[in-house]
């Protein structure tokens, strides 16, 4: 029998304190592991408690400081052997401050070994209450804050936050909330998502026994936004905004250059796709919030047709700016008409963020 599995992320550690101590109240049948990871002496430092007391914490020295190494080395071993042990009804896991759930989710959807085990029903994102505007659609870094993962990691706190609360089941936002804040959780998270405005308010019973859709979370969270964005209600409307912009058309390499920071610089979360005339195959991966921007190769389109989309959520009044900054930066209709060989081209500027043109031909 499969052991069900809840997660919880966050950027701040008390705020993820607060959630794995209600949840290990609500369910006394369950074992906590939190796993730290501490990025200056790359140690993951691993506590096992249940209703018992602390029952183990160990110290691991790990290759490198950073997620990948934490889920191989310690986090994935450990959540498998706490689901064979048999002992508890249901396994709690405190991710390292900083990390998304996205690298864990995917093991256990493929890893058929880790799945024979354990039964992921939801993923929690704890979040504090204080400056909540900021830590979403503001332009800290991680390391500013000495919340990073490793010493390579330059990831902005936003584009972190936003993303957790995108993938998670539940949000849990500690301590009180102004209306314009829950309104920007609200766009941000899954239309079928749950936001709760105290860790208190979380049913732990009820998280073990959902059914999570998987098809469904990667609909919402992949960079090719495979699902229809819903309205905002009236209720979020008046307080958070959100434009989906969609072209079949690509950006151009030159202008996405020159002009990138009139879409990617702001206070708000922007995130989707896009491709390139010189990459045609490629579909490339866009993701920032609060002017810290990241663009990147995700994979290849295979049979799907290329598309430019962008989701952009903020506070406020909708900018009337973005969707002609958006429209600037794409292929012009003749330009769009062109004959293809026209793109073929050794290098168009974007190397340092893409790679090299041959490498993804």
């Amino acid at each position: 029998m499969r052991t069900p599995l809840l997660v919880v992320t966050g950027v701040d550690p008390v705020a993820m304190d607060a959630t794995l101590m209600s949840l290990s109240w609500d369910l006394p049948d369950a074992v906590v592991v939190r796993h730290r990871i501490d990025p200056h002496s790359q140690v993951l430092t691993r506590t096992v408690s249940d209703a018992s007391g602390v029952l183990e914490q160990e110290h691991v020295q790990l290759e490198h400081a950073c997620v990948g190494c934490a889920l191989r080395e310690d986090i994935l071993p450990t959540l498998e052997r706490l689901g064979r042990d048999g002992r508890w009804r249901t396994i709690v896991s405190g991710l390292p401050t900083s990390t998304e759930a996205g690298q864990l989710t995917h093991a256990l959807e493929s890893d058929t070994r880790l799945a024979r085990h354990l039964k992921l029903t939801s993923v929690v994102a704890a979040l504090s209450s204080t400056d909540l505007s900021r830590v979403l659609l503001g332009d800290d870094l991680l390391r500013e804050l000495d919340l990073h993962t490793g010493p390579d990691d330059n990831r902005g706190v936003g584009e972190v936050a936003c993303a957790q609360v995108e993938l998670a089941d539940v949000v849990v936002l500690e301590g009180e909330v102004p209306d314009e804040e829950l309104a920007l959780v609200r766009a941000l998270a899954r239309p079928d998502a749950e936001v709760v405005c105290a860790a208190t308010e979380v049913d732990g019973p009820a998280l073990t026994s959902r059914r999570r859709s998987s098809s469904v979370v990667r609909a919402w969270v992949s960079p090719a936004l495979d699902t229809r964005i819903p309205a905002l209600d009236d209720a979020t409307a008046g307080l958070a905004w959100r434009l989906d912009l969609c072209s079949p058309r690509p950006f151009h390499p030159e202008r996405l250059l020159d002009q990138v920071e009139r879409l990617g610089s702001g206070p708000f979360r922007s995130r989707g796709s896009f491709w390139l005339p010189t990459r045609p195959g490629s579909l490339l991966e866009w993701s920032g919030a609060g002017g810290q921007l990241s663009i990147g190769g995700f994979g290849s389109w295979g049979r799907r047709t290329p598309v430019t989309r962008l989701v952009v959520t903020g506070l406020g009044s909708t900018p009337t700016d973005l969707a002609g900054a958006f429209e600037d930066i794409l292929l012009t209709p003749t330009e769009a008409l062109l004959d293809q060989r026209s793109w073929r081209v050794l290098e168009d500027g974007l190397e340092p963020w893409l790679g090299d043109i041959r490498d993804v031909a």
